[in-house]
């Protein structure tokens, strides 16, 4: 039915998986469209106990592919807008699912892969997973995802690793609460599979409304969601479109270091004051 998932159902649980995997299940506009399309059929499943979300290959979702983000730097900002507006809804369905998910983080996320991550309700990784908001790198920011990763982690993880967006492993993942566990990439289908037993203990109902229990006390909502989506969506399509984020785009597809990146002036800033 999909040209970038894949959808399975076991008994109550539905698995999708994120099927690009010579692109490391990097988003596309295709992609964005199949995921909002599926989570939207699950909302409306009222038999389905659990949705466990995974990437195929060695990555679980790598953020933009480059053919996309060449698009993005060629399109105007409004066209911008629009392309973000999608991801939006994709990430806010996700995050206010009617069941509980898992992140079943079977390797290496980077910038809305994190996103994915961070919308789960459980996230469980390999040992030699990467993580990175590396948006910065490329004169943006992570947007989009900004709401549902700083409930994951914190504002205080989140200060330093949407300005500096450095590489990460699954240790520190766990430490900063983006990953409930670490384990051995043998382990992950047991480990999530002992999860998936516990959410069946639960009652139906009893397991739905613990979910919106936990967002309604933390203030979280879909209406003020939207609200803040679409200030997001504007932010993200303006400094796409800047000369910074033009420039950011352009140095990432040309590999090459975009003009801001001057080395020897960052070691003499670094250097102990005389």
């Amino acid at each position: 039915m999909y040209e970038t998932i894949l959808t399975e159902r076991r008994g109550h649980i539905g698995v999708v998986t994120l099927n690009r995997p010579k692109l490391h299940n990097a988003f596309n506009d295709v992609l964005v469209a199949e995921l909002n399309s599926v989570f939207e059929a699950a909302e409306h499943d009222e038999s389905l106990h659990a949705l466990v979300l995974t990437g195929a290959g060695p990555s679980f979702c790598a953020g933009a592919d480059t053919h996309w983000m060449r698009g993005m730097a060629n399109a105007s900002q409004l066209d911008n807008r629009e392309d973000s507006l999608k991801l939006a809804r994709l990430m806010r369905r996700l995050n206010f699912l009617d069941m509980p998910t898992i992140a079943r983080v079977n390797g290496s996320a980077y910038g809305g892969g994190i996103g994915l991550i961070a919308c789960c309700d459980i996230a469980i990784g390999t040992d030699d997973a990467k993580f990175a908001l590396s948006e910065v790198k490329l004169g943006l920011v992570p947007a989009v995802i900004s709401p549902y990763v700083v409930d994951a982690i914190g504002l205080r993880q989140a200060r330093r690793l949407f300005v500096t967006g450095e590489v990460f492993g699954a240790e520190h993942a766990v430490d900063i609460g983006l990953l409930h566990e670490h384990v051995a990439a043998e382990q992950l289908d047991a480990r999530v599979l002992e999860l998936v037993k516990r959410l069946q203990k639960a009652g139906p109902l009893a397991r739905r409304n613990a979910k919106r229990l936990a967002l309604r006390v933390a203030g979280r909502s879909e209406p003020e969601q939207v609200k803040q989506d679409t200030e997001n969506a504007d932010l993200i399509a303006r400094l796409r479109v800047s000369d910074e984020g033009q420039e950011g785009l352009g140095a990432f597809l040309d590999k090459r270091k975009p003009d801001w990146v001057e080395e020897s002036n960052v070691e003499d800033a670094c250097k102990e004051p005389s």
